[in-house]
């Protein structure tokens, strides 16, 4: 056989080339599955008949499809790519991700403007319908039981720079208003390590009172987990206990505390359940318990729970004797939370929390690839995120029916599956061996019978 060489392959391209001449990628067995899923609860059809209002009815240049937008956002979620420039070019490359999205090869993928602006003309609502729709699926599944409901929150790096923030009252970046200090306190000319010293000395240097980011001004300074200072966003999930599923998330600023946020996210959960119990023939329970952890502890939250016929599994925060004088009300949902939590039940429930929530903070943002973001401004993040966590949910389907939520999973537990078999097969190879060692060492008239009782430790040496 030649070798062939790369200069003898150019050529002048032809100007036609028959469709059947174009490769064709087999498709990824994952994706594959995913479109069977979607096209069976007719995905696409829905998102369209959701979007028509934000398209005209004839005139223009037909849009980027609903279908292929959507299909795009879950990818982000599937591939753990937080960017719109990087869910373009991984789409362009991949003809597994062209297939699953229905874009011919003789098509351009979509650009990231392109899907930059679909985002902006769709609003909030419309995709938390799409939300609302992987939701009523799983109930669909038997995924979805609704009842117990554990809420936690977590901080989303935003798209801005600490070095950019200005004041709220004069406009003044953070260096121009260290050096207007410098000049009040009689250094004319300060130099940076002089900048530096002022600063330090300086009490509530980063508070959101007085500092915001000029182009983003919904991110909020606040400590990160890992200890940093940075501007950020706080995402809350409210997760259904039994099965895993994300009920509801809502975006809030970094700032505000567990206490104050909590309510939006229990009233998205129940608005969501209860949908999906009207919409569905499965039976999705009510919002019936909250779990959650010690930041959400206070009096009202305890006592508009209880008002609510909400039982609360919230984990109290040591503050010594208390005094009720006055409040009975309180005393009551105070007394109720601490006993539920003390017994198995809630013991069992503060584990499952743990697990349950913290597990889709992990998919969402840690492999998801969702812990930075990339877009500026609430109600862009929130739309990103809605559909983020809609193809969580979505994964739990996949979970159940393919053994694998993500391509990745899929890859790891075939590899699984082949180093099992690989292993197997060695085993055999010894046992094989040893089989044929007892065999050959018998004498003639005996090894027929070479399985006897005497040639068992011999096999087992072997």
């Amino acid at each position: 056989m030649a070798m062939g060489r790369r200069k003898k392959r150019e050529r002048q391209r032809d100007l036609w080339i028959a469709a059947g001449e174009l490769p064709q990628g087999g498709g990824h067995p994952f994706y594959r599955r995913l479109s069977e899923l979607l096209d069976k609860h007719q995905f696409d059809a829905f998102v369209e008949s959701l979007c028509e209002k934000f398209y005209a009815a004839r005139l223009g240049r037909p849009s980027l499809t609903p279908g292929i937008y959507f299909r795009t956002l879950l990818i982000g979620y599937f591939e753990g790519i937080d960017s719109e420039r990087g869910l373009a070019w991984r789409i362009a490359d991949s003809l597994s991700l062209r297939r699953f999205l229905a874009i011919e090869l003789d098509e351009p993928a979509p650009d990231h403007s392109t899907i930059s602006r679909t985002r902006r003309l769709i609003d909030v609502e419309t995709h938390r319908e799409v939300f609302s729709w992987a939701l009523r699926l799983l109930a669909g599944e038997g995924l979805l039981q609704g009842g117990t409901i554990g809420v936690d929150a977590t901080t989303l790096e935003a798209n801005a720079a600490m070095r950019s923030i200005i004041r709220r009252d004069t406009g003044e970046g953070y260096e121009e208003f260290l050096t207007h200090l410098a000049v009040e306190s009689g250094i004319e000319t300060p130099t940076r390590e002089e900048l530096a010293k002022i600063d330090k000395k300086r009490k509530n240097k980063a508070s959101n009172k007085d500092w915001e980011h000029p182009h983003d001004p919904d991110a909020k300074i606040t400590k990160m987990k890992d200890g940093r200072t940075h501007l950020a966003h706080k995402a809350e999930h409210a997760v259904d206990l039994e099965t895993g599923a994300v009920v509801a998330v809502t975006l809030q600023g970094a700032d505000e505390g567990d206490t104050t946020t909590i309510e939006e996210t229990l009233v998205e959960a129940a608005q969501q359940l209860e949908q999906a119990a009207e919409e569905t023939d499965e039976a999705v329970e009510a919002l019936k318990e909250a779990v959650t952890d010690k930041g959400y502890h206070s009096n009202s939250v305890l006592t508009d729970l209880a008002e609510l016929d909400v039982r609360s599994y919230v984990s109290e925060p040591r503050r010594g004797r208390r005094k009720w004088n006055g409040r009975e009300r309180q005393r009551r949902a105070v007394y109720g939370n601490r006993r539920r939590i003390k017994g198995e039940r809630g013991k069992r429930l503060m584990r499952l929390r743990a697990e349950k929530v913290e597990r889709s903070f992990a998919h969402c943002y840690e492999t998801g690839g969702m812990r930075r973001t990339h877009l500026r401004g609430r109600e862009n993040i929130l739309k990103r995120l809605l559909i983020h966590v809609g193809g969580f949910n979505l994964s739990l389907a996949l979970r159940h029916k393919l053994g694998a939520g993500t391509p990745r999973g899929l890859a790891a537990a075939r590899r699984t599956l082949a180093l099992s078999s690989s292993g197997l097969s060695a085993v055999w190879g010894r046992l094989c061996e040893g089989l044929t060692a007892v065999y050959a060492a018998r004498p003639a008239r005996a090894r027929l019978s070479f399985l006897s009782p005497q040639a068992t430790p011999m096999l087992l040496a072997a």
